[in-house]
């Protein structure tokens, strides 16, 4: 950790919270520094040309040739160009979501190989699947110049040189509601460039945290409680949070896997995961990873995710098959079975709205229609209950024989769990 720059707080209150936060994340793996004092005469310690550059271009450059060996520098300049490119004519959501595209999914490139042919490459701007190949970086004091106006943050989580997680900070006297209506809300308009990166908000006061995505509006801020199991006894508090989702392998796993961009009436909102979806869902992943090569004779259930009334149910369905679709090897198929029309209508627009159904609307209208369906290549197929059923003393035919195909019931009452519908 660097040397401690001169305290803008000295030893008040801010201070007491901010430093043990500092070092929380050091002890988590993070590299940290305070850049106060980051700019001597015209030049900054970080390579930054101006106050305004909210990208560390020597960090991610550093980052693009460890990750894209292969790639000539002309292609790292035009990356670099591409992702700190100017986007302020964009709704911020909008900037947002087309730099998270990028992060999360590598930045197209064209490069000439050696007989001078043209050839579309895509770089790797962040390695999610081997944590310890990126570098994180915790500045702390950090100076940001808007249009008119420029601020300091008080710390700011820097991934390959990409500010992708925001913390601010106040005494504890002071309330939450402070931070969001003093700092975040002013910070959004006076540095919007800051937030076409982010990926995840942290607000405390040492006590009392509250987490979000990138443009939540204050009641959409929550609580994280819970560090590794629903079974744990919550603790509201910073270090509960940045343990939660500031650990570097939380916060890519959060960003990758666990935000979407839901379109809406009047535009595009951004969502990350609550603590109970992120804990529930990858605990069903794990499920998934333990039964996925049993024997066909072998039923494989993944359990039971309670959630309460309004908790998001359609949204954790989504993070859970795109989680697996992304990160788990197999041809999957999920058939999601509700047991009415306005549940099964609800779900399927959340899938369509952020992105998770790409296809023409998969529907079975009864079982030899979804035998027919699961025996082509469809990722989700929705269905009613209803659709099925046999005369008593019967067993439900066997609809396919495929151990990728995983079942999600919703509303799941007694209707849905006296016949078994796959034999997977």
């Amino acid at each position: 950790m660097s040397p401690a720059a001169p305290h803008s707080h000295d030893y008040s209150e801010d201070t007491l919270v901010e430093q043990p936060a500092i070092a929380l994340f050091e002890s988590l793996g993070w590299e940290t520094g305070n850049l106060y004092a980051e700019w001597t005469g015209s030049s900054s310690s970080e390579g930054r040309q101006t106050q305004q550059d909210v990208v560390l271009e020597g960090r991610l450059r550093a980052a693009l040739g460890n990750l894209n060996p292969d790639l000539p520098s002309e292609a790292i300049d035009l990356v670099v160009e591409e992702l700190t490119r100017d986007r302020s004519k964009l709704l911020p959501v909008n900037a947002n979501q087309e730099v998270y595209r990028l992060l999360k999914d590598g930045v197209p490139v064209s490069v000439n190989d050696e007989y001078g042919h043209n050839t579309l490459k895509v770089a790797k701007v962040i390695d999610w699947g081997n944590v310890e190949e990126n570098d994180f970086f915790l500045a702390s004091q950090f100076w940001v110049k808007g249009d008119y106006h420029t601020r300091r943050t008080d710390l700011l989580g820097f991934v390959n040189g990409i500010p992708l997680l925001f913390v601010e900070l106040k005494a504890t006297h002071k309330t939450l509601k402070a931070a969001y209506d003093d700092n975040l809300t002013d910070y959004r308009t006076v540095i919007p460039q800051l937030f076409t990166y982010n990926g995840a908000l942290i607000l405390s006061n040492g006590s009392q945290t509250v987490v979000g995505s990138t443009f939540s509006p204050w009641e959409h801020l929550f609580e994280w409680k819970r560090i590794n199991d629903e079974g744990e006894k919550g603790v509201v508090s910073l270090e509960t949070a940045i343990r939660g989702i500031g650990e570097p392998s939380r916060i890519l796993d959060i960003i990758e896997n666990f935000t979407v961009f839901e379109d809406v009436a009047g535009g595009v909102i951004k969502k990350i995961a609550k603590n109970h979806q992120y804990l529930g869902v990858n605990k069903a992943i794990a499920e998934v990873w333990r039964t996925k090569d049993r024997p066909k004779d072998q039923a494989g259930r993944l359990g039971v995710f309670w959630h309460t009334q309004g908790s998001g149910k359609s949204l954790s369905m989504v993070f859970f098959a795109q989680k697996i679709l992304r990160k788990i090897p197999g041809n999957w198929t999920f058939v999601i079975v509700t047991d009415r029309n306005e549940l099964d209508e609800q779900i399927y627009k959340t899938f369509a709205a952020t992105g998770a159904v790409g296809e023409v609307e998969a529907h079975a209208t009864s079982g030899a229609h979804l035998k027919q369906l699961l025996s082509e290549d469809h990722r989700y197929v929705f269905t009613l209950i209803q659709k099925f059923g046999t005369k008593k003393g019967e067993v439900y035919p066997k609809l396919s024989d495929r151990q990728d195909i995983i079942v999600i019931t919703d509303e799941a009452h007694r209707s849905q769990y006296d016949t078994a519908l796959l034999q997977s």
